[in-house]
C-alpha cells in the first residue's frame, strides 16, 4: 500500500518552516510525520498529513512549491535488527532506498519507517513475500 507524501520546497531562511506549519494549523490539517533536509540555499520538507489534497491546495495557495510522492510505511519492532531485516529484503531484491525517516505512533511499541524506494511496486511484492507488513494509509495518516 502506497502512502502519499508531500514534498515542500523551502528557502533556507528563518520563518519559512513556521509559515508551512501555520498554514496547516489554520486549515486544521494534522501532520502525522515529517522530515526536513537542507542545503545552504533551500530545504525539502517531507510531510505525511491527514488530508493530503487539502494540505497541497492550502500550501500552493500560500505560494509554496509542493509535490506528491509515493512512499511506503512499514512497522518495525523496537529491538536490535528490526531495521536490518527490512533492509536485507531490499538488498536481496536489488531495491535502492532513496531516503527514509521514522516516527512512533500513539499506543504502539513499534516504530513506523517511511521509505522512498526506486522500485516501489516491486519492493511491496518483496516485503509481502517475506511476511513484512506494510501499513495501510488509514493507519499512517489517521481517519478523516
Amino acid at each position: 500500500m502506497i502512502v502519499e507524501q508531500l514534498s515542500v520546497f523551502l528557502e533556507n531562511k528563518a520563518g519559512r518552516l513556521m509559515e508551512v506549519t501555520k498554514a496547516l494549523t489554520e486549515a486544521r490539517i494534522n501532520i502525522r510525520a515529517l522530515s526536513l533536509a537542507d542545503t545552504s540555499d533551500f530545504g525539502i520538507l517531507r510531510l505525511i498529513v491527514d488530508d493530503i489534497e487539502k494540505a497541497q491546495n492550502v500550501l500552493k495557495e500560500k505560494g509554496f512549491t509542493v509535490g506528491k510522492t509515493g512512499v511506503i510505511a512499514v512497522e518495525v519492532g523496537d529491538h536490535p535488527g528490526g531495521l536490518q531485516a527490512i533492509l536485507q529484503v531490499f538488498e536481496t531484491a536489488g531495491v535502492n532506498v532513496e531516503y527514509m525517516y521514522a516516527f512512533v505512533q500513539k499506543n504502539s511499541e513499534n516504530a513506523t519507517l517511511i521509505f522512498r524506494l526506486d522500485r516501489i511496486e516491486y519492493a511491496l511484492e518483496e516485503l509481502k513475500k517475506n511476511n513484512i507488513a506494510v501499513l495501510p494509509v488509514s493507519k499512517v495518516c489517521g481517519s478523516n
